[in-house]
């Protein structure tokens, strides 16, 4: 779980395009704090700490308090902006979360044990069909990520929502289906018998080895 983190920001008197655009000049990024029924504020925090938090990942799952001149509010980013050239960002969106409040985030799933995992070491490839899981988790507890052992899984096996041990108070928001996660691929052209095949002869080849000894 990420430990909520501090954030400075400043209040924006002025807002559109424009504006915007002066507050970059100033080595700021222009944002706004909406939600729980209040009126949204304009703001504006560091560029350099901005595209710092992005960057090192996790930013979409973290709480924050941002003291805006004194004025504290707990929120979560709920999007941002890249400039589609520079790449970098020009624009975030903070919504306001409630104490024990519970909140949809995109979680991002991790799997163990690729490098010994029983259907990749014969052949197979993890496909992966969910990079994240939304899900609805305590504002509070937000966790880091989802971690999945498929160290038994075998070629053609499915990994499923249902199969999958999830955080503490968090639960899918989707739940009318069982969904998957990922699956081991068969690569094109193997055939379980020839690998039986293979194997009977050279159980075969051992045994006349012994006879003529």
């Amino acid at each position: 779980m990420s430990d909520m983190k501090k954030l400075s920001a400043v209040a924006r008197d002025r807002v559109g395009k424009g504006a915007a655009r002066a507050i970059r000049r100033q080595g700021m990024i222009p944002a706004v704090v909406y939600g729980t029924g209040q009126p949204p504020k304009a703001i504006a925090i560091q560029f350099k700490e901005a595209q710092k938090l992005i960057y090192d990942g996790g930013f979409m799952t973290t709480m924050f308090e941002i003291d805006i001149q004194g004025d504290k509010e707990r929120v979560i980013p709920r999007d941002y902006q890249l400039e589609p050239v520079k790449d970098m960002p020009i624009h975030i969106d903070f919504f306001r979360v409630a104490k024990g409040q519970m909140v949809t985030v995109d979680v991002p799933v991790h799997f163990l044990n690729q490098e010994t995992c029983v259907g990749i070491k014969r052949g197979g490839t993890l496909n992966v069909v969910r990079h994240t899981v939304e899900l609805l988790v305590p504002a509070d507890s937000i966790p880091d990520a989802i971690e999945i052992d498929i160290q038994n899984l075998e070629m053609g096996d499915s990994l499923h929502i249902s199969a999958v041990t999830l955080p503490k108070g968090c639960t899918p928001t989707i739940d009318d289906r069982d969904f998957t996660i990922a699956t081991i691929a068969t690569p094109a052209g193997f055939k379980e018998d020839d690998e039986d095949a293979e194997a009977e002869t050279e159980a075969t080849e051992g045994g006349e080895e012994e006879d003529k000894e």
